[in-house]
């Protein structure tokens, strides 16, 4: 029995062993089609379609939403959807799509919309029925989120959106958007409110999709245009200017720090990338051991083994400051854990790609589709991929100038 289980209230353990028979049971396998490393970088309509319907199969099992009210879509327990995501994860299961509409749109609208609109949108989020993206970033609003100029105008009981948003992760195949814009141009922060709004019903009825193409040939990103898009007030979300209240729940839940867990899966690898748990420091031990270099392999090297403990031991820590959340005597400051689960979690994902370049040696200059490339070239598009996440949700060059400021008390830089 695990550490965790020992914990477990009678609830919780009879749900645990639900989550591993059913585990057993339904894992869905090796996919048929190529899945990417994860949910940002979907371009593939049948990896979307793959693993949508394995999202559908877990909620159906009561393994997504298990904390949510039954009245919402969910399972209606009581702390239970962590336990769901530490079996999915030790079952080494596909991770889910709808990772957006997961882990911020839907405590977003679970603690901020009207009871009608959550029982209409959550339980389809959940289910991955209806993938949603995040209408966050513009071209002159990233790191400084209140500078929204996209403007949603009041008329009659619709609001009319004109606007520009870029960097929005899946909305090529998004139903919903969560869209922070203003409605006041009177008071920065006040002056903002905050949307669900359709996306993929209203190409060319108002909004328009534009894919981007990264560096790595791979499309999740994307800017959206609204033009003159009609929108019903019932979804708009809190008060008429209290868009950045309600940011402020979506950014804690995005970084880790909401009250309701993210229902998460992962860990499966591809059998030809095999040696790629991208984001685990364990997966450099098998890297190190398969690279060889002068008739001797990278784990000979004391260097990198104790390299790789060292991410070890980081990423070890990480994970039990996030038991902090629920520590109400050591959350001194509502911004301190979602700031630094932000930092520490991108900037250690991105050391841990760049040590696994180091394994690789020489290896480390093929890439993805090149048949010799270790682990299928997963590692290379991992550390590719490391720098996006740590500009996503603020640059982290902002957010430490923020812990700075607001949590440290410390004065402003000039």
């Amino acid at each position: 029995m695990s550490d965790a289980a020992k914990k477990d209230t009678p609830e919780q353990a009879e749900f645990r062993a639900h989550c591993q028979q059913w585990l057993t049971e339904n894992h869905p396998g090796q996919p048929n089609v190529h899945i990417p490393q994860g949910a940002l970088e979907l371009s593939d309509p049948d990896a979307l379609q793959w693993l949508k319907k394995w999202q559908k199969s877990a909620y159906d099992a009561g393994l997504i939403g298990a904390d949510y009210s039954k009245e919402t879509g969910g399972r209606g327990l009581k702390d239970c959807q962590a336990i769901a995501n530490q079996e999915m994860q030790r079952a080494k299961t596909p991770f889910f799509p709808n990772i957006i509409g997961l882990g911020m749109a839907a405590p977003t609208v679970y603690f901020h919309a009207q009871e009608s609109v959550k029982q209409e949108l959550l339980p389809k989020l959940l289910s991955g029925e209806h993938i949603w993206c995040q209408g966050f970033s513009e071209p002159g609003a990233g790191s400084d989120l209140a500078n929204q100029q996209t403007f949603a105008e009041k008329k009659g009981d619709t609001w009319v959106i004109n606007g520009h948003k870029v960097w929005t992760s899946l909305a090529h195949f998004a139903d919903w958007m969560i869209l922070l814009c203003r409605t006041s141009k009177d008071d920065k922060y006040n002056g903002l409110s905050y949307f669900v709004v359709p996306i993929q019903s209203m190409i060319g009825k108002g909004v328009t999709v534009n894919p981007l193409i990264k560096l790595t040939g791979e499309t999740g990103f994307n800017e959206v245009i609204f033009e003159d898009l009609v929108v019903e007030d019932k979804y708009r979300l809190d008060e008429v200017g209290a868009g950045w209240k309600v940011a402020m729940t979506t950014l804690a839940h995005e970084r880790g720090a909401g009250l309701l867990t993210t229902p998460s899966a992962g860990g499966m690898v591809m059998e030809k990338e095999k040696g790629a748990g991208i984001g685990n420091a364990m997966s450099l031990i098998d890297l190190a051991k398969q690279s060889y270099r002068n008739g001797k392999t990278a784990a000979d090297d004391g260097a990198i083994r104790d390299s790789i403990m060292e991410l070890m031991i980081r990423q070890e820590g990480f994970r039990q400051n996030q038991r902090r959340i629920g520590v109400k005597e050591l959350n001194d400051h509502p911004m301190r854990l979602p700031l630094q689960f932000k930092l520490v979690a991108t900037e250690m994902g991105q050391d841990i790609a760049q040590l696994a370049y180091e394994i690789e040696g020489a290896s480390s200059s093929l890439y993805v589709n090149d048949e010799n490339a270790a682990a299928g070239g997963q590692w290379q598009l991992a550390y590719m991929n490391s720098f996006g996440v740590t500009i996503a949700a603020g640059a982290n060059e902002v957010q430490r100038n923020i812990l700075g400021e607001r949590v440290l008390n410390m004065p402003k830089s000039k």
